[in-house]
């Protein structure tokens, strides 16, 4: 098999992108594809020669240090969006982005969850889940992440069929976890099929391309969101304080801390004591969960919800039987204009849209409807729309080893948010919950709380509330 990768992986109309491939030495033909609604191949080289390189043992933290197979010269006219680079007909690993070189505030930015991507990527051997504490982005992603099969058991939700659709298709078994095949390219077809116009970025640029968000009307985030650098931070929640609007389409979002160095990423996870920066006078940007009070900035002050009250729904034996949709709480919400939604109702169960990971808030009840606490982070203007029932993973409902030095989910919440793991303190934290919500800032900021909210998008509702959330521009919204 031939496998690739490309350098820079984000680039304007006009810049060049390297590809560095390895195959057996013989021929090969180059193909590139913005993918989307209509997929359209927009530049090919053939016959050209590939080198028979090795992959290094270290490639999963520093790279596989390919020679530059070919260079691919982008054009004033290619559109933003995600590009495929296939290689000699096969499905692909190589990928870039194209950036807009005008922002504009009749366009949302799609910012893909690259991040995320590379934790998951095993190429080489090892990801962040079995083991590793880098990674880096030059190495091919795995079979599945770019490009599948769309059928039955392709979801993490689909439980067992899953399993056997994974090893069918001869997929990388993360496939349902990350990468672009997923919930974003469902998102990006539904919003090009509704004539929605996307701008695209990758996490890094957020951190890297000064004033990415300026001017756009919307930030978006979809699917699985889950590895972000303080820079990231700093650029979004800076945006929506100046009045800009964020959409967390998303799950598990902006769980973990990460830190850019070179060409890898870093992230210490469970091992956080192991991070150079802890204890020192960087100790914030320890690469622990954003909730843990060593980093004194947990996600939900800017997502307005987090993992640690959430959890897992419709998998394995988390909530297992739960509806796969959201309790509907506030039906005259503007979120659900154009609706006919009703208190009771439940939206997106037919599709599964809470499923896989979720996002919550401390809750409590008043006046019989649930409100959120402000305990965590989440701001005073959050306002709960709807909730669904997760739970986190514990030694008894995980189906997954622990990867070296990790925790189960439940423990490592309660020893670092309530200060130790007994049945008391992971009582408190266990019954989570998925939260559809909404607040105010200076900007408009929704979230799903959910990865599979764009498995949905074929609910005429849950499509609906969708296209209100895309609809938002750079002003107030009334609540």
């Amino acid at each position: 098999m031939t496998s690739g990768y490309c350098s820079p992986l984000s680039v304007l109309p006009g810049q060049p992108v390297t590809l560095h491939a390895s195959g057996d030495g013989g021929r090969l033909d180059v193909e590139v594809v913005r993918d989307g609604a209509a997929p359209k191949a927009v530049w090919r080289a053939d016959g050209l020669t590939v080198a028979n390189a090795p992959t290094p043992d270290d490639a999963p933290e520093h790279g596989c240090g390919w020679e530059p197979t070919a260079s691919i010269p982008t054009d004033a006219s290619w559109r933003s969006g995600l590009y495929l680079v296939r290689l000699n007909g096969e499905a692909p690993v190589a990928w870039f982005v194209v950036r807009s070189p005008e922002p504009s505030s009749a366009r949302a930015l799609l910012v893909l969850a690259t991040n995320t991507w590379n934790a998951y990527n095993e190429f080489g051997g090892r990801n962040l889940y079995t083991g590793a504490i880098q990674m880096s982005f030059e190495r091919p992603l795995p079979p599945g992440f770019l490009d599948k099969p769309s059928a039955p058991g392709e979801r993490v939700v689909s439980g067992a069929a899953y399993v056997e659709y994974t090893a069918e298709h001869e997929l990388s078994i993360w496939h349902g976890m990350a990468g672009w095949a997923g919930q974003e390219r469902r998102f990006v077809t539904w919003a090009e099929r509704e004539g929605i116009t996307l701008d695209y970025a990758i996490n890094a640029d957020l951190d890297h391309v000064p004033g990415l968000l300026d001017g756009y009307a919307l930030y978006l985030s979809v699917g699985h969101d889950e590895y972000w650098t303080w820079g990231m931070r700093d650029a979004v929640e800076s945006y929506v304080g100046a009045g800009g609007n964020a959409a967390f389409l998303s799950g598990n979002t902006c769980y973990w801390q990460v830190r850019l160095e070179g060409s890898a990423m870093v992230g210490y996870k469970y091992r956080f004591e192991e991070d150079p920066v802890f204890g020192s006078d960087r100790s914030q940007r320890t690469t622990t969960m954003w909730s843990d009070p060593l980093t004194g900035r947990p996600e939900a002050a800017m997502t307005g919800v987090s993992f640690t009250r959430g959890g897992y729904a419709r998998t394995f034996r988390s909530v297992s039987r739960g509806s796969g949709g959201y309790e509907i709480h506030r039906p005259d919400h503007w979120l659900f204009a154009g609706t006919r939604v009703r208190r009771g109702d439940i939206l997106g169960g037919e599709h599964v849209v809470v499923g896989y990971e979720c996002d919550g808030c401390d809750l409590t009840l008043v006046d019989g409807l649930p409100v959120a606490t402000g305990r965590g982070g989440t701001p005073s203007s959050f306002e709960v729309v709807g909730t669904a029932p997760a739970t986190p993973f514990d030694k008894d409902t995980t189906p997954l080893p622990l990867a070296p030095g990790a925790s189960h989910e439940l423990e490592f919440h309660a020893r670092r948010l309530l200060g130790d793991d007994g049945p008391e303190s992971c009582d408190r934290l266990r019954h989570g919950h998925a939260v559809l919500g909404t607040y105010i800032q200076a900007g408009t900021v929704v979230t799903t709380g959910c990865t599979e909210w764009a498995y949905g998008l074929d609910d005429p509702t849950v499509a609906q509330v969708t296209r209100n959330v895309v609809a938002l521009r750079l002003r107030d919204r009334d609540g």
